[in-house]
């Protein structure tokens, strides 16, 4: 959903708490979709779970985290307690194919690095762009590619894209704690307004998605940066409250599975990926949750 400056060493410095469920979801709740999942049809892969670490297999259960305000990769069904989502099932299916189940944990996205370190999880998926400075913490199982996009009034009537940043300048722009949008994105773009002598952008971080994306429809900001897919998906569901700017997405990297460097669950996690992109899950699970087939990644292999 996002990516990061010297982010990981940060991270692991942090002692924030594992946030609990909150009624986030509810501020601009997407349509529920089918609980029927495509994990169902995952049939375990004898080769994928002959990797599990023994204590793992033993066990039966992987612990994913997630930030349940993040559609259509992760949030909250109507019941306000069920965690769906493409990461949702995503994971399931990746357990399946394991051999085992998958337990899902709603944490606040911010905290779900550091709580990796102190192994509170086996891995995180929550949309997290793959970059240098992460990797210096975790690593990570690819199953995306994209880039950001920027949510904007309907309709645009001040022209802002990030085809020309430069439109940003002096304008009040949200974004989510702890995304790369936040902690790189926006600094690097407001930085670049500067060297130009234009107005800096005024950066505002929310805890949640959904806060990100209230600020604009309330009126307290002008646009909202985050990945391009779940921005396209929620403004579908806004009842035309905001929409996607018109451009291509800027720096596109690859979204995965986090886990803490030198796991001995990441190449079962890679194996098991790989087997649902071969077997066309993964590209199933694109057409539900509606994230174009351009985004299917390049590669599943474990990135160290």
């Amino acid at each position: 959903m996002k990516l990061r400056s010297s982010l990981p060493v940060a991270l692991v410095a942090l002692t924030l708490a594992v946030t609990g469920c909150t009624n986030a979801a509810s501020e601009t709740a997407p349509a529920s979709k089918s609980t029927a999942t495509s994990a169902e049809a995952a049939k375990k892969d004898a080769d994928a779970a002959a990797l599990l670490p023994a204590d793992v297999a033993d066990a039966g259960v992987i612990t994913f985290a997630s930030d349940a305000s993040y559609a259509p990769f992760e949030y909250f069904d109507a019941d306000n307690k069920t965690m769906i989502g493409l990461d949702i099932e995503l994971t399931d299916a990746v357990a399946q194919t394991l051999g085992v189940e998958a337990e899902h944990v709603n944490a606040g996205f911010d905290t779900i690095l550091p709580g990796l370190a102190a192994g509170k999880y086996d891995a995180g998926a929550s949309a997290f762009s793959v970059t240098e400075e992460r990797l210096a913490a975790v690593d990570f199982v690819p199953y995306v590619q994209m880039g950001s996009g920027l949510a904007v009034a309907e309709g645009n009537p001040q022209g802002l894209t990030l085809d020309d940043p430069t439109t940003l300048c002096g304008h009040t722009v949200t974004a989510q704690k702890g995304s790369i949008q936040g902690i790189e994105t926006l600094p690097k773009l407001s930085s670049e307004c500067e060297d130009a002598n234009l107005d800096a952008i005024r950066i505002q971080l929310y805890p949640s998605q959904n806060q990100a994306n209230l600020a604009l429809t309330s009126g307290r900001a002008d646009a909202v940066m985050a990945d391009s897919g779940p921005l396209a998906y929620e403004g579908q569901q806004s009842n035309g409250a905001f929409e996607l700017a018109e451009g291509t997405d800027y720096d596109p990297v690859p979204l995965g599975l986090a886990l803490p460097n030198d796991s001995e669950l990441g190449e079962a996690l890679a194996a098991a990926m790989a087997v649902l992109v071969e077997n066309g899950t993964l590209a199933t699970l694109f057409e539900k949750w509606d994230l174009p087939a351009s985004g299917l990644p390049e590669s599943t292999d474990l990135v160290k």
